[in-house]
């Protein structure tokens, strides 16, 4: 799942290749070395959050992926992740939140690979590339339970993302990115043709979300802040109590540019994940909320 820093890697490899141009050299002057449209990216981070969620139950991640950008603005790439959320979801089989008919306990996904191709371009001016594009989640899960029915499911809406539905999602997305001096950013649409991660009766689920950056000009330093909203239909009422999947995440955080494709950020993020009873719709495996507040340092090199 594309993550705020992993899609500023991505976008700003993007955006610097899809924005390069052909420059005049003065005739007694070296040709400059020739950019290679294809870059990589390796990050080690104390938690993967995506969208206000832990992916790893709040355990560090290893990620890393590559992007090739034609000067034409098409795009394309792939990414990749450790992740848990999908073994502790069907593997607690006597958490209750989990509990259900035919529950899976010997799930194993450990691998999220994030394929993606768009095009990118300034078709509005210089500094506002436009950014049209699909991205498929594939996660290697194996072991998943059948899919549960109806009837199941509303009867313990708990287990709406342990009910057994596919987890792999399609996303097709749309970006509109700025520049105003030091101030940049992009404001983007995601809508899933999919069910969503595994939740069942999700299909039709979108996320907007505007992300800000500011140069401060000192020290490499740079100021992020994210705000989005992931939206989930078909809510389930069960005794009076609406099982709302819906919320909203935020993040605030600093970049630093230690050079040499060298960059480190540090962030505290949070969400809206909805809480019913003493069950967080979004649960880890000891009762927690995947969504709660929590700070994340990392470290990336870009190649």
């Amino acid at each position: 799942m594309k993550t705020l820093q992993k899609t500023a890697i991505s976008t700003a490899a993007v955006a610097l290749l899809a924005g390069l141009s052909t420059v005049a050299f003065a005739a007694d002057e070296p040709a400059a070395a020739e950019v290679s449209p294809i870059t990589a990216n390796v990050t080690v981070a104390s938690n993967y959050i995506y969208r206000g969620l832990t992916q790893t139950n709040n355990k560090p991640a290893i990620q890393g992926g590559f992007d090739y950008a034609h000067e034409s603005g098409f795009y394309v790439g792939n990414w990749n992740s450790n992740i848990s959320w999908l073994s502790d979801g069907y593997g607690a089989s006597t958490n209750a939140n989990t509990a259900t008919p035919n529950h899976g306990t010997g799930v194993t996904a450990p691998i999220e690979m994030d394929f993606y191709a768009g095009f990118k371009k300034e078709l509005i001016g210089e500094g506002f590339a436009s950014d049209f594009g699909v991205l498929q989640y594939y996660y290697s899960a194996a072991g998943m339970p059948g899919i549960q029915s109806a009837a199941t499911v509303n009867g313990n809406p708990s287990a709406r993302q342990a009910a057994g539905v596919n987890p792999n999602t399609t996303e097709l997305y749309a970006a509109q990115n700025f520049t105003f001096g030091p101030v940049t950013g992009f404001a983007k649409f995601s809508y899933a043709l999919s069910n969503l991660f595994g939740i069942y009766n999700s299909k039709g689920s979108y996320y907007p979300d505007l992300t800000v950056n500011y140069d401060t000009g000192m020290y490499g330093l740079t100021v992020n802040a994210h705000v989005g909203y992931q939206y989930v239909p078909n809510n389930i009422v069960l005794s009076g109590a609406t099982w709302n999947s819906s919320y909203a995440d935020w993040k605030l955080g600093l970049t630093k540019d230690f050079g040499g494709g060298l960059s480190g950020s540090a962030y505290y993020t949070g969400t809206s994940a909805q809480k019913v009873g003493n069950t967080y719709v979004y649960s880890t495996p000891n009762g927690g909320n995947q969504g709660r507040g929590t700070a994340v340092v990392s470290l990336t090199k870009a190649f």
